[in-house]
C-alpha cells in the first residue's frame, strides 16, 4: 500500500535525509520519500512485511516521530502536534531574546572588561538561553550523535557549547591566560545570539512553510464539517466524518454539499465552479449527481450518500495535490544527495579551520581559530539547499490545484517546461465529445413533424439519434411548437435497417429517418438540386447528414457533429505563440478531421489513427528530438499517454486516461494547458533561483567564516552575524517560492 504520513520534529533537510534512508532500510519498504518543506514521508510498504507502527519504531528510534493515524484522526493530531511546537517555538524565541539582549549590550559597552563579575553576570544570564530555550538543539544533536549521525542541530549545538564552555573556563580561571600575556576573552553573547537567531529563523521559516500549504487549506474548506442527516425520519446533525454510504443527506439553501451522492427529492441550482471551473449554477434534479464541497443556491432537496470519506472526488482532489506536492523533481535528488553529506563536511570544514589558524598562527590565534571555526559551524545552513525546491514545488502545485490544473507529480511539473510538441486527442479533447445538432432546415411545417422525428429517433439506438432527440425537446421547450413531444401520435410497424436508418408508421403514412442510403428506398424522384447541395457543403465540413422524409418527399435535412470547444482554438493558438508545435490525432475520417483541425487552426493531423497509432506518432516525435506532451480522453489514448514525456488527461475522460496522465485539467478546457506549461515554466525558474541563492550562500559564506578574507583586510566574521545570516538564508528562500503564488498567468 502507499500512505502518506506526517514526520514531526524534523529541522532541517539533513533531517529529512536522514528519516528518509532510515525508512528505505525498514524490511517490506518498496520506496520512501521524505519531504522536508511539509514535514511528511510518502511510503510504499509490502503490509505482510511490515506495518505503519513498526516504520514509526524505527523513525522514533533516531529522535523524530511519525503520525500514523487515519485520515481525519491523524490529520488532527498532526495539527496538534504543529500548533503545539509552533507554540513552544515562538514562546522560547521570545525568552530567548529577552535573555540575550541585556547580554549583548553588556557585551558591546564592556568589551574590554575583564572583570570576573561582569563575566559571571553573564554565565547566570546565558545558561537559562542554552539549557531551557535551546534545549532542543542539544536534546536532538544527541539523539543524532548516538545514531553515529549529524544535522543542523548538531551545528547549533556544537557552535554554541564550544563557545560556552571556552568563555566559562575563560571565567572560572582567567590567569591561564593571563600567565601566558593574553586577555581571557568571554563569547557569552556569540552563543545565546546563535540561539536566538536561529530560533527566530525557525519562527519566521515555520510560518512562511504554513503558507506553501494554503492551496490544500482552501480545498479542505471546501467540505463542511458536518451535515443533517435522516434518521428514522428525524434531521439528526452529523459529523461529516460519521456519514455512511446510504444515508439520506438534507441540504438546505446556501449549504455545502457534504459527500457525493444522487438527489432522492427536490431540485437546485448548485454552484459546482470550486470544482468544474464552470462559473454558471447547474440545475440538479431528482437522478442527478451532486458533489462534495459545491453549494446549493436557493432551493432545498436531499440526496443518498453514493461516495464518503476518502472516496469523494473532493477528497481524492486533496489527496494527490498532498501526493504531488511530496514527490521529488529530479533536481530534488541531487540536492538531497549534497544535504545528506552536507553537515559532515561542515564538521570537517570546522576542524579544519580550527587547525589551520592553530598552526599558521600558534597558540595566540587561538581566539580567533575557535571564534572562525564556530562561525563555519553556524554560518552552514542545509536547511536553504532543504527547502529550495520543495517549497516552490509545493506551491506550483497548489497553484495549479487552485486553477483547476491538477498534477500528479513533481516530475511532470519539471518536465512540463521543456514541451515543444502538443499532441492532442480530437474526440473530447478538442471537441466536445458528444453529437449535437448543428444545422437543420425544414422543407415543411415543422410544428406538426418534429414530434414524430423525435418519436422515431427515441426508439432509434443509432448514436445520432440522441443528438436528434435532444435537439427536438429543446426547439419545443424554446419556441412552443405543438403538439408536446410527451403527447406523440401512435408509431407502429417500427423497423431499424442496419446502415441505413429507422422506418415506421404513423396515422397511416410511413415515415423514415437515416441516411441517404434511406433516400436510394423510396421511390420518389431525385432531391432537388438546392437541397443537395446544401448536404454537400456540410458534408464537406466533416458533418454528419441525418434526412427526415416520408415515401414521396424529403420533410427536413440535419448536420450532427461533435463541436469543437469554444476555447479549443484559443488554446492552440496560445501554444503556438510559444512556440510549440501542436498535433491533432483522431480515429475518425479524414474529411471530418480535416474540419476540425481547419477551425482549430491545427495544421499538422493524423485520421482514422488506432491506439498503436497514437502511440507510434509519439516515438515518432521522439525519435526526431523533441519533447512530448500527450494529451487525450479515452482508453484509446492511454498507450499514447503513456509513452509521452508528459501525459495530461482531460478530466472529464475516462479513469484510465486520468490514472495513466501526469496531469488532469478538470475543467476539459484546453486553455489550461498553456497556464499548466506557463507553470511549470516559473516554478522551475525559482527553484534554480532558489538553489543558485542556497549554493552561492555556502560557497561564499563559509570561506568568509573561515576567514579567509583576515589576510586580505583583518575581516572575521562574528558568529552572531553568521547566525543571523544563517537565518535569514532559510526564511529568504521560502519567502522567494512564496511569491510564485501571487503571479498572474499571462493567458
Amino acid at each position: 500500500m502507499k500512505k502518506n504520513y506526517p514526520v514531526t520534529h524534523m529541522s532541517c533537510a539533513g533531517c529529512a535525509a536522514g528519516v528518509e534512508k532510515t525508512l528505505k532500510n525498514q524490511p517490506g519498504v518498496k520506496f520512501a520519500a521524505v519531504n522536508f518543506a511539509d514535514n511528511s514521508a510518502s511510503i510504499e510498504l509490502d503490509d505482510k512485511i511490515t506495518s505503519p507502527e513498526k516504520l514509526r519504531d524505527a523513525v522514533r528510534s533516531i529522535g523524530y516521530d511519525m503520525v500514523i493515524e487515519e485520515a481525519e484522526e491523524g490529520r488532527k493530531i498532526k495539527e496538534e502536534i504543529e500548533k503545539s511546537n509552533y507554540k513552544s517555538l515562538l514562546r522560547n524565541t521570545i525568552f530567548s531574546w529577552i535573555f540575550s539582549v541585556p547580554i549583548m549590550v553588556i557585551s558591546m559597552f564592556f568589551m574590554h572588561n575583564e572583570s570576573s563579575a561582569l563575566n559571571y553576570i553573564l554565565m547566570i544570564l546565558s545558561i537559562p538561553v542554552l539549557a531551557i530555550f535551546g534545549k532542543n538543539f542539544f536534546i536532538n544533536g544527541w539523539k543524532q550523535a548516538r545514531h553515529l549521525k549529524a544535522n543542523m542541530d548538531t551545528l547549533v549545538a556544537l557552535s554554541t557549547s564550544i563557545a560556552f564552555i571556552f568563555s566559562a573556563f575563560n571565567t572560572f580561571y582567567p590567569e591561564f591566560w593571563h600567565s601566558r600575556g593574553m586577555h581571557a576573552m568571554v563569547y557569552y553573547e556569540a552563543a545565546v545570539m546563535i540561539i536566538s537567531f536561529v530560533l527566530l529563523g525557525k519562527l519566521l521559516e515555520e510560518k512562511a512553510k504554513g503558507n506553501t500549504t494554503s492551496a490544500i487549506k482552501k480545498l479542505m474548506g471546501l467540505a463542511p464539517n458536518s451535515a443533517l442527516v435522516l434518521v428514522n425520519g428525524e434531521r439528526v446533525e452529523t459529523p461529516i466524518s460519521d456519514i455512511q454510504v446510504g444515508n439520506i443527506i438534507i441540504v438546505k439553501p446556501g449549504e455545502k454539499i457534504a459527500v457525493d451522492g444522487v438527489l432522492v427529492e427536490g431540485e437546485s441550482y448548485v454552484d459546482e465552479s470550486m470544482i468544474s471551473g464552470e462559473p454558471v449554477a447547474i440545475l440538479r434534479q431528482k437522478g442527478d449527481k451532486v458533489l462534495a464541497g459545491t453549494i446549493n443556491q436557493k432551493g432545498s432537496f436531499n440526496f443518498e450518500a453514493k461516495k464518503v470519506g476518502s472516496d469523494t472526488l473532493l477528497a481524492q482532489i486533496i489527496s494527490m495535490v498532498k501526493e504531488a506536492q511530496g514527490s521529488k523533481a529530479p533536481v530534488q535528488r541531487i540536492v538531497d544527495k549534497i544535504a545528506s553529506i552536507f553537515v559532515p563536511v561542515v564538521l570537517g570544514i570546522a576542524l579544519l579551520t580550527l587547525v589551520l589558524w592553530l598552526a599558521i598562527g600558534g597558540s595566540d590565534q587561538f581566539s580567533r581559530a575557535l571564534l572562525s571555526a564556530v562561525s563555519v559551524l553556524v554560518i552552514a545552513c542545509p536547511c536553504a539547499l532543504g527547502l529550495a525546491t520543495p517549497t516552490a514545488l509545493m506551491v506550483g502545485i497548489g497553484r495549479g490545484a487552485e486553477n483547476h490544473i491538477l498534477i500528479k507529480d513533481a516530475t511532470a511539473l519539471e518536465q512540463m517546461k521543456g514541451i515543444d510538441s502538443v499532441i492532442l486527442d480530437k474526440t473530447g479533447t478538442i471537441t466536445e465529445g458528444k453529437p449535437v445538432v448543428t444545422n437543420y432546415k425544414w422543407l415543411e411545417d415543422s410544428r406538426s413533424q418534429i414530434a414524430i422525428l423525435a418519436g422515431l429517433e427515441r426508439r432509434s439506438e443509432h448514436p445520432l439519434a440522441i443528438a436528434i432527440v435532444e435537439w427536438a425537446e429543446a426547439e419545443n421547450s424554446e419556441k412552443g411548437i405543438l403538439p408536446k413531444i410527451t403527447e406523440l401520435p401512435e408509431i407502429t410497424e417500427f423497423r431499424s435497417i442496419t446502415g441505413s436508418g429507422v422506418e415506421a408508421m404513423v396515422g397511416g403514412v410511413k415515415y423514415w429517418v437515416g441516411s441517404n442510403k434511406m433516400v436510394a428506398k423510396t421511390p420518389f424522384p431525385e432531391m432537388d438540386p438546392a437541397i443537395e447541395s446544401t448536404i454537400l457543403e456540410w458534408q464537406n465540413s466533416g458533418k454528419s447528414i441525418v434526412l427526415f422524409g416520408t415515401d414521396d418527399k424529403v420533410i427536413g435535412i440535419f448536420a450532427v457533429a461533435d463541436k469543437i470547444k469554444a476555447t479549443s482554438a484559443k488554446a492552440v493558438k496560445q501554444l503556438q505563440s510559444m512556440g510549440i508545435e501542436v498535433y491533432m490525432l483522431t480515429g475518425d475520417n479524414a474529411i471530418t478531421a480535416a474540419a476540425v483541425a481547419k477551425e482549430a487552426g491545427i495544421k499538422h493531423f493524423h485520421a482514422s489513427a488506432l491506439p498503436s497509432d497514437k502511440e507510434n506518432y509519439v516515438v515518432e516525435l521522439q525519435k526526431q528530438g523533441r519533447k512530448v506532451a500527450m494529451v487525450g480522453d479515452g482508453i484509446n489514448d492511454s498507450q499514447a499517454l503513456s509513452r509521452a514525456d508528459v501525459s495530461v488527461a482531460m478530466g472529464k475522460g475516462t479513469d484510465i486516461a486520468m490514472d495513466v496522465a501526469m496531469m488532469t485539467l478538470i475543467t476539459s478546457d484546453l486553455t489550461l494547458l498553456p497556464k499548466a506549461i506557463e507553470l511549470s515554466k516559473r516554478t522551475v525558474k525559482l527553484i534554480n533561483q532558489n538553489l543558485f541563492w542556497a549554493f552561492i550562500y555556502n560557497l561564499i559564506g563559509i570561506p568568509i567564516a573561515a576567514g579567509l578574507l583576515y589576510p586580505i583586510n583583518g575581516t572575521l566574521l562574528n558568529p552572531m552575524i553568521a547566525a543571523a545570516a544563517m537565518a535569514f538564508s532559510s526564511v529568504s528562500v521560502v519567502l522567494n517560492s512564496l511569491r510564485l503564488g501571487k503571479f498572474k498567468f499571462e493567458f
